[in-house]
């Protein structure tokens, strides 16, 4: 069966902008929910701060449970997240757009069906600007959305409630099982910018190379061999490699607080250095988990794009643990990466049933 389709706007009491005002946790103002506080696993309320405005600002930009804001410009626009959790007073900043259901439909129902594939479709024809995309309150409100009666509304939005759980689930255990590889790293060699174990310490001259990226124009290939590495992960395919496998790559310009571990042979691009370990006194893994504890913005120089130079880089001194005490290190990672595999797998397909029980929802399936 198909659902009636009807306009977001026929289904709200309100589409609106939020408030023009500055963070200031030194005022006894309400709290102030902005676009950057719109994570993945949701809000961290105990970060968000608050404004100043008066009492009629307060009374137009104050949120309700209920209510659905959206991130309406920028790199996550079109994101939206449910208010069910509020503590206190919160007003919303203007890049937000708050969307309040009235009673011809259920806020479960509507949140779910802002993250469904048909409403991605609908909502990226809707994104205009070249640099910075973005939605706004008149193009939100034409939104087309299946709309069956309450009742199977409700039905859906507990069905596809317990799916989000069970995929939530999966990847809180991945979380843990990265958690807890901290822990342990933390207690066989503790800090490893403070160094309170006392641990020889070399420079990374000494202890491994860098290999510049470069441009992948020339090694592109659909079916390569190799990934093409950039700071935020794998970017395509190439038929040669720079940097050797079990290799760290940190950023180089852009992103550069976010290692990651690679352990086959790969193509950095420009933007990205292959930091390549001395494998006789220094472990992959430990020089992975000591990247994730340095703090490489303290080399950025830059004003506006941060930028690291492999001299600074070459300088940075590490702590050198006995190479047999990161062997035994490797061995735990191993045994924590196989249950890592195991739960990534188990999290796709959590994934994967959610996103087709979504898709049938809305086209009336379900």
């Amino acid at each position: 069966m198909s659902w009636p389709l009807v306009t977001l706007k026929s289904l709200t009491e309100i589409i609106d902008y939020g408030l023009t005002a500055s963070a200031n946790n030194d005022v006894d103002g309400p709290l102030f929910l902005r676009i950057t506080d719109l994570k993945e696993s949701g809000v961290d309320w105990l970060a968000v701060p608050r404004c100043e405005c008066d009492v009629k600002q307060k009374a137009k930009n104050l949120l309700g449970r209920g209510d659905i804001v959206f991130a309406r410009t920028g790199a996550t626009t079109g994101k939206s997240y449910l208010i069910t959790d509020l503590k206190e007073e919160t007003v919303f900043a203007s890049y937000l757009i708050r969307v309040r259901p009235n009673h011809k439909v259920n806020s479960e129902y509507l949140a779910h069906f802002f993250k469904s594939p048909i409403y991605w479709y609908q909502i990226s024809g809707m994104s205009t600007g070249a640099t910075l995309p973005g939605v706004n309150a008149s193009k939100l409100g034409s939104l087309e959305i299946p709309l069956p009666p309450l009742d199977d509304q409700k039905r859906i939005a507990a069905i596809l409630d317990k799916a989000d759980a069970i995929r939530r689930k999966r990847q809180q255990a991945i979380k843990l099982a990265d958690d807890f590889l901290r822990s342990v790293f933390l207690d066989m060699f503790g800090d490893p910018v403070a160094n309170p174990k006392g641990w020889e310490v070399r420079k990374w001259k000494d202890v491994l190379s860098i290999v510049n990226g470069k441009n992948q124009k020339a090694v592109l290939s659909k079916n390569g061999a190799y990934p093409i590495m950039g700071s935020g992960g794998e970017m395509g395919r190439a038929s040669d490699y720079l940097t050797p496998e079990n290799s760290v790559i940190i950023g180089r310009k852009g992103n550069i607080n976010k290692p990651i571990l690679v352990k086959e042979n790969f193509w950095n691009v420009d933007t990205a250095f292959g930091l390549v370990p001395e494998p006789s006194i220094l472990s992959f893994n430990y020089l992975y988990w000591f990247c994730k504890f340095f703090d490489f913005e303290r080399l950025n120089k830059a004003v506006t794009i941060p930028s690291l130079t492999k001299v600074d880089l070459l300088q940075i001194s590490i702590p050198l643990p006995d190479i047999s005490k990161q062997i035994n290190f490797d061995k735990i990672v191993n045994k924590i990466e196989l249950i890592i595999s195991k739960n990534t797998h188990s999290s796709q397909s959590a994934n994967d049933i959610f996103n087709s029980l979504s898709q049938k929802a809305f086209a009336g399936e379900l």
